[in-house]
């Protein structure tokens, strides 16, 4: 027997950027017009959660970083390079734009105790985790 996984949208998710680009152009946009959107990985650790997010081309001051009510948010800004003023051709393909994702955090998180570190176009967010409370078994009475 073999079993198959069922996808019922694996069709129109795969048609999905041919109707953008058509509607794209249709509507007086240019078919490379996309939202600016970073790649985002989360590894969890024994003792902590570790965050990494792609962000080439971005400066430390248009990132910010914020953890309240057990959310996670990350907004950062990549502005636009000036362009030159010549008679050269001028070919380019990098977005710009605010990018904003919000990350539950895990019960074991230590929401004070997150870190942010940005280098080389990369943002790495270390989430400690809280020590792990033993459960404690609770007697029931017989009345």
């Amino acid at each position: 027997m073999t079993l198959i996984r069922h996808q019922p949208w694996f069709f129109i998710n795969r048609w999905h950027p041919d109707f953008d680009r058509l509607f794209g152009e249709s509507l007086g946009g240019t078919p490379d017009d996309t939202a600016w959107t970073p790649s985002v990985d989360v590894h969890e650790e024994t003792d902590r959660f570790l965050l990494s997010a792609d962000m080439p081309g971005v400066e430390a001051k248009d990132i910010e970083v914020s953890a309240e009510d057990g959310v996670l948010t990350i907004r950062a800004e990549r502005l636009a390079r000036a362009r030159a003023d010549s008679d050269s051709v001028e070919n380019v393909k990098s977005v710009s734009g605010t990018f904003l994702r919000r990350v539950t955090l895990p019960v074991a998180a230590q929401a004070e105790a997150i870190k942010a570190r940005y280098a080389n176009g990369v943002l790495e967010i270390e989430i400690p985790k809280q020590a792990r409370v033993e459960t404690r078994r609770i007697p029931v009475m017989v009345n």
